[in-house]
């Protein structure tokens, strides 16, 4: 196939939003939340990756950016497709990587622009925190922490989509 075919097949695919995000633990077992300022519920550190940046260098950036821990990204522990805005926006594939251990808050600097808070909540708790599709990801990271593997936390595609961001 010549270079210009190829080009145009390559642009011609459907894309994917990238976003990670890093389950984060203090010693008391605890997820690190964090509380957007644009959002009504919790989430853990992470966000969108660049264009063309690998998802646990993204993890990194976000983490780093977001709360100010220059953590070392462990292992896949959770993936998750999506589709919160309709089937006519681009979908988003959630990677949740291990984050590793902190010791307590004391190293944590919010990125005052986007974050109102942060919180270390015990796994029981996480229900009262976070939004369906977060919940669904986060308890599946920590059941791949259990089991030394990677969860796919399928969604229901047919699930109305989230009208706000």
């Amino acid at each position: 196939m010549p270079e210009a075919d190829a080009d145009a097949w390559f642009a011609s695919l459907p894309g994917v939003v990238v976003a990670a995000g890093a389950l984060i633990a203090d010693q008391q077992e605890r997820v690190l939340l964090v509380k957007p300022n644009y959002r009504d519920l919790w989430s853990i550190p992470g966000g969108i990756c660049e264009f063309g940046e690998a998802p646990q260098i993204g993890c990194y950036r976000e983490v780093a950016e977001e709360v100010g821990l220059e953590i070392t990204v462990g292992r896949l522990l959770a993936v998750d497709w999506s589709q919160p805005y309709g089937t006519h926006a681009r979908p988003i594939m959630h990677l949740i990587f291990d984050g590793g251990q902190v010791d307590g808050g004391d190293g944590i600097v919010l990125q005052e622009a986007e974050l109102d808070g942060f919180r270390f909540t015990a796994p029981g708790e996480l229900p009262g925190y976070l939004p369906p599709g977060g919940l669904a990801r986060i308890t599946g990271a920590l059941r791949a922490i259990e089991s030394g593997g990677t969860v796919f936390v399928p969604h229901d595609p047919l699930a109305p989509p989230r009208h706000s961001r």
